[in-house]
Parts: C-alpha cells; sequence; structure tokens
C-alpha cells in the first residue's frame, strides 16, 4: 500500500521493522559504551544495565502506544504536538534532530576509530557519505543493508561471548570500591545510548505497513532481542577484564577476546565493530531525515526540506542536509562529548514521549499509569547524572532552539 501525494510509501513489513530498531540498538553502543560505563559503575556494571533497560521499557511502552495512535513520520515531535501543544513537539524535534545528529557522528567515528586508527576522521566522513547513499535510495535498501549487517554483528557478538566465558579470566581486575549510586545512573545514561534504537521504529511509521499492530510488536520484540544480548556481553566482558580492565579498554571487546586467549579472533571483532557502527548510523540518518521531514512540513525547518523524491519515495534533500552536517560534527568532534550530548537531548525527547502517553485515555489505549511515570522520572534523574559539560551543552541547545521556536511564531503572526 502507497500513501498518497507527497507521503511516504508503507513498503515496511513486522520483520523489517524489528531489523532496523535492532540495527540501530545492536550497533557501535555496545561496542563503545560499555568502557566509560564500568568506568562510571565499576562492578555495578549490570546494576547500571538493568535501570537502563528498565528505562528503555517505559520509554518504549510509551511511544509504542503513542506510534499506534499517530501512525506517521516524526516519532515524539508529534506525540508532543498533539498531546501537549505545539512547543512541545517541536522542542522533542529539536531534541532528537540535535542529539542524534551528534550520534550519528558519533557511529561515523566509531568506524573509523576501528578501520583506520590513524585516519580515523577521514574514514568517519567517508562513511557518511557512503551510507547517506545508500538511504538515498530507497528505505527498502536501507532495510536489506540493515539486515545483512545485523547478522555479521549478531555472530560477532556471541563470538565475544563464548570465548570471554569459557576462555582465560586471569586477566579479570576490580576497580577501587568508591561507586555510589550517581555512578550507576550515570552508567544508566551511558548505556541507554546503546538502547535508543527503537525510536527508529516510531519515527519511520508512515513506511511500515499495518503500523498501528505492527509498530508495538517491532519496538518491543527489539528491545527484548538487544537486552538479553547486551546482558551476555557485559557478563563476558567482565569475566575476562573485570571492571578496570574494561573501564580502561579503548576497543573493549576486541581486548576480551585477546585477554580470554584467542588473540587471532580480535580483528574479527574490529571487523564486527565497523559493520555495527555502519548498521547504526545508517538507521539513525533514517530516523533524523524523517524527524526533519515532519519538521520541515510545518515549516519549523527549511520547507525545501519536505520534498520527497519521486523515484525513490524517500525525503531526499533532508537525507543529504543530514548527511552534510553528520560530516561536520565527525570532521570536528569527539567521541565521548558526542556520546554524553546524545544521552542528555535524547532523554529529553523521551521525557516529552513519556509525558504525552500520560495524557492518553483508555480508549485510546494508554500504557499503565506507571509506566510513564517512571519513564518520565527516569528520564530527568538519569539525564541529571550525566557528567555536567554534556548537560550543560544539552542545556544550551534546547534554549537555542526554544529562542528559534519564539522567533518562528512570532514572525508567522506578524
Amino acid at each position: 500500500m502507497a500513501t498518497h501525494g507527497d507521503g511516504l510509501q508503507r513498503r515496511l513489513g513486522l520483520t523489517d521493522s524489528v531489523i532496523i530498531g535492532l540495527g540501530s540498538m545492536i550497533g557501535a553502543g555496545i561496542f563503545a559504551a560499555l568502557a566509560p560505563a564500568a568506568a562510571a559503575a565499576g562492578g555495578w556494571l549490570l546494576l547500571a544495565l538493568a535501570v537502563a533497560a528498565l528505562l528503555a521499557y517505559c520509554n518504549a511502552t510509551s511511544s509504542a502506544r503513542l506510534a499506534a495512535r499517530y501512525p506517521v513520520s516524526g516519532g515524539t515531535y508529534v506525540y508532543g504536538r498533539e498531546r501537549l501543544g505545539a512547543f512541545w513537539g517541536y522542542l522533542a524535534g529539536w531534541g532528537f534532530v540535535a542529539g542524534k545528529t551528534a550520534s550519528c557522528a558519533a557511529m561515523a567515528l566509531t568506524v573509523g576509530g576501528y578501520a583506520w586508527p590513524q585516519h580515523s576522521r577521514v574514514v568517519a566522513v567517508a562513511a557518511v557519505v557512503a551510507i547517506t547513499a545508500i538511504n538515498y535510495t530507497g528505505v527498502q535498501k536501507s532495510a536489506l543493508a540493515t539486515r545483512i549487517i545485523v547478522a555479521a554483528v549478531l555472530a560477532t557478538l556471541a563470538l565475544v561471548v563464548g570465548v570471554g566465558l569459557f576462555g582465560n579470566h586471569s586477566a579479570a581486575a576490580a576497580l577501587p570500591d568508591r561507586i555510589g549510586p550517581r555512578g550507576v545512573l550515570e552508567a544508566a545514561g551511558l548505556l541507554f545510548f546503546a538502547f535508543a534504537g527503537y525510536a527508529r521504529i516510531a519515527t519511520l511509521g508512515e513506511e511500515v505497513r499495518d503500523p498501528r499492530r505492527a509498530i508495538p510488536r517491532a519496538i518491543m520484540i527489539a528491545l527484548g532481542l538487544a537486552l538479553a544480548v547486551y546482558a551476555m556481553v557485559a557478563v563476558a566482558a567482565l569475566a575476562v577484564l573485570g571492571p578496570a580492565g574494561l573501564a580502561h579498554a579503548i576497543d573493549p571487546l576486541a581486548r576480551v577476546v585477546s585477554a580470554a586467549g584467542a588473540p587471532r579472533l580480535a580483528p574479527v571483532v574490529r571487523v564486527g565493530a565497523v559493520l555495527a557502527a555502519a548498521g547504526s548510523l545508517l538507521a539513525l540518518i533514517l530516523g533524523v531525515s524523517r524527524t526533519a521531514l515532519a519538521m520541515a512540513r510545518d515549516r519549523y525547518l527549511p520547507g525545501a526540506l519536505a520534498a520527497v523524491h519521486p523515484r525513490f519515495g524517500v525525503p531526499h534533500r533532508a537525507e543529504s542536509a543530514v548527511g552534510a552536517v553528520v560530516a561536520v560534527v565527525a570532521a570536528t568532534f569527539d567521541l565521548r562529548a558526542a556520546i554524553g550530548f546524545s544521552s542528555f537531548t535524547v532523554l529529553v525527547y523521551y521525557l516529552i514521549a513519556n509525558i504525552s502517553a500520560a495524557t492518553l485515555t483508555a480508549a485510546e489505549d494508554r500504557p499503565p499509569r506507571w509506566v510513564p511515570i517512571t519513564g518520565a522520572a527516569g528520564c530527568v534523574v538519569v539525564g541529571l547524572s550525566l557528567p555536567v559539560g554534556s548537560v550543560l551543552t544539552g542545556l544550551a541547545i534546547l534554549a537555542i532552539g526554544s529562542c528559534w521556536y519564539v522567533a518562528h511564531t512570532w514572525s508567522t503572526r506578524h
């Protein structure tokens, strides 16, 4: 089935939707986020993972109910606008585009860091250009590419888990026991970066067949699979390296197989990390461009970005613009800074999603009351527990976006 006019074609089924969400979550996040999370939480890493998973569950449930109610492109930009008012929808969209642009840059830098460390930024920019070109040719080809990448990454992670659990554990080392609740919450925020991919399914709502049934199912299936994989990888990494070894590893999963007694398999893991980051980058650019499309339709971004390609059926100008910005950010910014900023702004995005879900009525298939309340409170607490620099930068970007909204609103009324 296809939409009419300038709408997008509904080409994605349940399986493709799950693969896109899974490809967003099981990507570079698990290859990169474990080390800084271990540095913050130490031996409490698994508790931090559980906190991140609970927060992701609440956010996913709220997003799924809202996506079924509003099955169009835009995600929380649409939900906030419809349930809370135009400003809150705009703020969610602004935060999503800004934060996920930083996520795209982080994924690109991960590709460069694993593929060619001496020229990581050059490789990062090249990866952005190549993946933007794939997305430009149509969402079906993007889903096919993501399916291949996810299969390869899952095989790599299975290798890490197998070698880690049954290999040598003599290198495991503990951190000094000075970890407090804030450290666990900070680690949960960093690990949440690796869970946030299920939102890609909601932002593709206008391209999913039977969205009222497929979107909620796809989100929960993808989240459950990702949590199971993350838990096994974390257990294996802690068993081999311990919290201290994991915290100080630049390439933690490659270090796991080396320290476990299989150094010849480390290059395989590095290739898997490159594929993981590329898969995340592919799905992230898809989601950011669709939110930009929705905001352009409402004139909060330049109207030219709302164009849909007559042949490929994709928002080609939005995708090209997003790719260009990501390439610039990847060429100039640091990986850890990009992750911290992204986590904070995305948690603001889900804060608005949970508040929006709390306004649903029973007739609108609202989630259990505790879900949006827990999700909203968790977004605030975990977000404010992130590094101060990330919080302040995120607040500054949100303030700039708010000023832009006020100026835009004033100009349209006068």
